[in-house]
């Protein structure tokens, strides 16, 4: 996997943090300086924390598993959904349902009644209704797809959280953290990172920055999904080749019944012939 570019990160700003004065004590460790009031991240510890966690994203995608991608702040919402499509993994950009973790089957609940209605329009059922009463089920379709559409395919709990701006998703980090799910963040000067297990230290305001480092995210998650692709290939082609050859195995055994058989059959048949000689 390759290394994240440290000039790629400076020139999108992932360095800038808050204001001094609004600084958390515990993102000491990250900040590299403090520059007209504003607090300067230490981007070589920001390519160690992300490399490392592009690394244990990877390997989540390669086992088959989902990684939940939070983040409802406006300049975060369009960019997460353009590029974690791009990897088919469900993702929360409106406002995060109360319970989406910890109540998950109420939430499977809504999905399914989605899912209902599609199946009501398609079968033409819906024809069927008054005017009023397709108009209330066509509202509560959008509104279901608006919030929970992106988590459709979302069929247990996710494997991992990866959030934009923990201050903000603070609600899905107790979540996860109840359920004692890893969460993955990227964690601006002002934030906590306490409960964070995969801490990212970047600026979690600018577009370009939430952008350049969603790009070294997904990419590891994508080459996961290969690996995991051609793992799958290689075991159904060694699985044909063993059953090939347990075939060719089988194949002397099952001549040698077939002609026991046959000779047993030829010996009974004479045997018959020789009483009905007698006779």
């Amino acid at each position: 996997m390759p290394r994240t570019d440290f000039n790629q990160l400076l020139e999108a700003g992932v360095h800038f943090g808050h204001l001094k004065r609004k600084w958390n004590p515990k993102m000491a460790p990250y900040i590299f300086m403090e520059k007209n009031g504003i607090h300067i991240i230490d981007l070589h510890k920001t390519v160690v924390k992300l490399d490392e966690a592009a690394s244990a994203l990877k390997q989540i995608a390669k086992s088959g598993r989902k990684v939940l991608f939070v983040a409802t702040k406006k300049q975060a919402k369009d960019i997460v959904a353009e590029k974690v499509s791009t990897v088919a993994m469900p993702y929360v950009t409106e406002r995060w349902p109360g319970g989406m973790l910890t109540n998950f089957p109420t939430i499977r609940k809504a999905v399914k009644k989605m899912a209902t209605i599609d199946k009501l329009t398609n079968e033409g059922t819906f024809d069927n209704f008054s005017k009023r009463e397709k108009l209330q089920i066509a509202r509560q379709r959008a509104k279901l797809e608006k919030n929970l559409g992106s988590i459709a395919d979302l069929t247990r709990l996710p494997a991992a959280l990866f959030v934009i701006d923990v201050q903000k998703e603070a609600n899905a980090v107790k979540e996860a953290k109840r359920l004692n799910i890893p969460v993955f963040a990227m964690v601006d000067t002002c934030c906590d990172p306490t409960n964070i297990d995969y801490v990212i230290p970047a600026n979690d305001d600018a577009s370009k920055s939430i952008a350049v480092v969603l790009d070294t995210v997904t990419a590891a998650i994508q080459e996961g999904l290969a690996e995991r692709k051609v793992e799958k290939e290689k075991e159904a082609s060694e699985a044909q080749k063993g059953a090939t050859a347990a075939k060719k195995e089988a194949r002397p055994r099952i001549q040698k019944a077939a002609d026991a058989e046959a000779a047993a059959e030829a010996e009974t048949e004479a045997e018959a012939v020789l009483e009905n000689a007698a006779e």
